[in-house]
């Protein structure tokens, strides 16, 4: 319902507006229209929206679809009189197109493979884990599927899953979407010789663990520990990933620490490797800023990537390969979807990346 309200009060202040440059066909009639037109999306936005995400959405059709709008006709009407302002304006237009194309239509499934090399005294042979963050989907399909079978092309000894799998409320829809994510899992024998560990995210049901049975994927609920190979591999519990002050104790073996949210890395985490999803890192990004939103209390700049918290301390935050649902837009700007590969090697050596 708020959608239909918000087009049609920004398509009547659309016809409005260039009714108005139309009228006087001057530059300064057509700042006044645009100025209007954006006041207006934004306030709309913020009167309509039920939250946060939901403001975005709209804010989103007031940018790409009212706002592009609004440029093309003030290009049309002032083609003429205003031949430079005229040509901003089309230039700024298509420019709006573009950046909607790329967000809504190519990125979202633009999956990047990025691999990294981790070095650690506490390993005495070379290691591969895939790390896979966020599949947060609510219809699961050929991309989940190709994501998948990505990660298994990169034959790694361990995959870790970081949580947000499904995100769907309504009983009967979200088990459906859990029966076909299981079945990819099957069909595509989704394993690895170490064993496949996955948490659970804030976006996932109660009953998430439906997605992964009778499969070969170990699923951590509450926050347990896992010893395998030369690893200890800890799990934590969605609410424990969220906690700022946890504290895990260090262990001879060279602990990972998995975790939906990235939080817990300010706290008292002694361990080699910390892994997080959560932030999608920010899905939309903006140059020498970064993402708007991470939904995090880690520094803006952990909210993705590669972050060394110390000399043998290593955080990783995915982008994750999904995106957030629900009532938020369905896009990626500057933030393709992530696979991560870890090479984890003996101190001294080095291995061949990928």
């Amino acid at each position: 319902m708020e959608t239909t309200l918000y087009n049609a009060a920004m398509a009547l202040t659309l016809v409005t507006s260039l009714w108005v440059v139309g009228r006087h066909r001057t530059v300064a009639s057509a700042i006044a229209a645009g100025c209007g037109l954006v006041s207006l999306a934004c306030l709309l936005a913020i009167g309509l929206g039920a939250e946060r995400f939901a403001s975005v959405r709209l804010l989103a059709f007031g940018l790409f679809l009212h706002t592009g709008f609004l440029l093309a006709g003030v290009a049309v009407i002032l083609r003429k009189g205003s031949r430079w302002f005229a040509i901003a304006a089309a230039t700024a237009c298509l420019f709006l197109e573009l950046v909607a194309a790329d967000a809504f239509l190519i990125e979202p499934h633009w999956i990047e493979v990025t691999h990294v090399q981790i070095a650690s005294p506490k390993l005495g042979r070379p290691l591969r884990m895939a790390i896979v963050a966020d599949l947060q989907t609510d219809s699961v399909g050929d991309y989940e599927r190709k994501a998948l079978e990505l990660v298994l092309q990169e034959t790694p000894d361990l995959i870790v899953m970081a949580g947000d799998y499904i995100q769907e409320w309504n009983e009967s829809r979200r088990a459906a979407q859990q029966a076909r994510l299981k079945a990819i899992l099957k069909q595509i024998d989704f394993r690895a010789p170490l064993g496949v560990y996955a948490v659970r995210g804030n976006a996932d049901s109660p009953d998430w663990e439906k997605a992964f049975a009778q499969t070969e994927v170990t699923t951590l609920d509450a926050t347990a520990s896992v010893d395998v190979d030369e690893l200890r591999i800890t799990g934590l519990a969605m609410k424990d990933s969220f906690l700022t002050s946890l504290l895990i104790d260090d262990d001879d073996r060279f602990q990972i620490v998995v975790g939906h949210a990235p939080d817990f890395a300010l706290g008292e985490i002694s361990a080699e490797l910390l892994v997080a999803g959560h932030t999608h890192g920010g899905q939309v990004r903006l140059p020498w800023f970064g993402p708007i939103i991470t939904q995090s209390e880690v520094p803006r700049s952990w909210a993705a990537g590669i972050t060394k918290l110390g000399p043998d301390k290593t955080l990783i935050v995915s982008r994750g390969i999904g995106m957030e649902r629900a009532a938020a837009p369905r896009l990626r700007f500057l933030c393709r979807p992530q696979i991560v590969v870890v090479d984890l090697v003996p101190a001294g050596q080095v291995s061949n990346l990928p």
